[in-house]
């Protein structure tokens, strides 16, 4: 294996000043004014992968461009694939930030701006730990391919598409991802799970039109009061969801999951200190990180109805509605759950309420096998880039795309995050450590010599 200590410690203000200058395109894909930033920012990305020799296209589609970039082969070596994303969310609201969003600022170890560690400097360790192994060694121990797109701060759909199109193109054995956390300050960590998802909204129609509630309650059915009653009727007071079969297929968690999770550095109080909360809730008989990580969830995400200004006004509204989502774990069936959820409220529902269910987007969440080849070879990478051993935990958000890297390609995702859960992705102030960027490169930089000897099966 190659010490690249003394070159990464040489390019570390070039390093930190290539994250900066992609950080200030303002690539926000979900907002079409941006679509010429959008644009340069993949022009960026493309023209970094040019520039170290690998073949690169930039492909375009009817959204976003994809950058696709390949280095040579290598006979009998691994081919993996590295995913990640250069666009961003919008960094509104505005007011909140102490410094501009796309002016990326230093300060107390970390770079301020939009993108610093969702996505664009978690990406860029994959890019500059190629920079490191062209400029030193001139070719890489294994074939690495770059998948990185401009849509997955708003859907991916044209990703999903090219995934269809592009399967032998994109045979690998194994995918990259960075744009996950470590579980603290100082311990890295490899993600082997992520809940998936179901995501709802709920919609009832009553009456024509909003009725005095003084003259017209009690004699037809209160769209708002039937919500409540509806919702409240999805979980009960012990945490438990009530939707039909929804447990049949979880998987009780193995006593070595109980044990590694309960063994993690994790202080309920300093964790209600950081959210804000005087009293923990839950499913009964787990923990947190258990209830976190491992067991599915349905939650509220927003509801409407009826007069929402200053002072009051009586009215039974005619319309009233929320959005809800559940997440799952590996082996639920999102469209077997919302079968049954479209059963069990319809039989709920009053009548002379409309009711309807709008499924607006799911996905299945999966778990890697611990004792994979690729999984030690992943650990042994980050001991030698983090200099501490990576704890194994699962998340409770979803990443959808790495279900479709399974299903399309048939090969698992290392999810190897070097951020932190204070990094306020998607929020004002948005940060990445720059200590942990650079650990991340060297990490990266092992991580193909690491994976490279991994023996493929014949």
């Amino acid at each position: 294996m190659p010490d690249f200590d003394s070159y990464l410690q040489e390019k570390r203000e070039q390093f930190e000043d290539d994250l900066c200058e992609l950080l200030r395109i303002p690539s926000i894909s979900t907002d079409s004014a941006y679509a010429a930033d959008v644009r340069r920012g993949s022009e960026w990305v493309a023209n970094q992968l040019e520039t170290l020799g690998l073949q690169v296209e930039l492909i375009e589609t009817k959204g976003n461009p994809i950058v696709y970039a390949e280095s040579p082969p290598v006979p009998d070596a691994p081919i993996v694939m590295v995913y990640g994303h250069y666009d961003v969310q919008p960094p509104d609201p505005l007011d909140e930030w102490i410094t501009p969003p796309f002016e990326p600022t230093k300060r107390d170890g970390n770079v301020y701006a939009r993108g610093a560690t969702d996505d664009k400097g978690q990406m860029l360790t994959h890019v500059k730990s190629l920079q490191a192994w062209m400029e030193t060694q001139g070719k890489l121990p294994l074939q690495i391919k770059y998948l990185i797109e401009g849509e997955e701060e708003c859907g991916s759909e044209c990703l999903y598409e090219y995934l269809t199109e592009a399967k032998e193109k994109l045979a690998c054995d194994v995918v990259v991802i960075s744009d996950t956390s470590q579980f603290g300050p100082g311990q890295p960590a490899i993600t082997y799970g992520l809940k998936g998802i179901a995501y709802f909204e709920l919609r009832l129609t009553g009456p024509k039109q909003d009725l005095h509630s003084g003259t017209f309650g009690g004699a037809v059915a209160n769209p708002a009061n039937v919500l409540t009653q509806l919702l409240g009727a999805m979980v009960d007071s012990d945490g438990r969801i009530q939707i039909p079969g929804f447990y049949n297929d979880v998987q009780p968690l193995s006593d070595r999951e109980r044990s590694q999770f309960g063994g993690l550095p994790f202080e309920e109080e300093r964790f209600m200190e950081q959210i804000g909360v005087k009293e923990l809730h839950g499913e009964k008989g787990y923990t947190t990180l258990e209830r976190r990580w491992a067991r599915p969830t349905l939650d509220i995400n927003g509801l409407w109805g009826g007069y929402q200004g200053e002072g009051g006004k009586t009215v039974l509204p005619a319309k009233a509605g929320a959005k809800f989502s559940c997440r799952l774990v590996p082996d639920q069936d999102p469209k077997a759950i919302t079968a049954a959820l479209r059963t069990m409220l319809a039989g709920l529902c009053p009548q002379g309420i409309e009711m309807e269910l709008i499924e607006m987007h799911s996905a299945p969440g999966f778990v890697v096998p611990l004792d994979s080849p690729f999984m030690s070879a992943a650990t042994r990478a980050i001991e030698r880039g983090f200099g501490r051993s990576p704890v194994f935990i699962r998340e409770g958000g979803s990443i959808p795309i790495v279900t479709e890297f399974k299903e399309k390609l048939g090969v698992d995702t290392l999810l190897l995050g070097w951020g932190l859960d204070d990094d306020n992705t998607h929020s004002p102030n948005e940060k990445f450590c720059l200590a942990d960027y650079h650990r991340g490169i060297k990490a990266s930089a092992h991580l193909w010599h690491e994976l490279s000897r991994v023996a493929l099966e014949s």
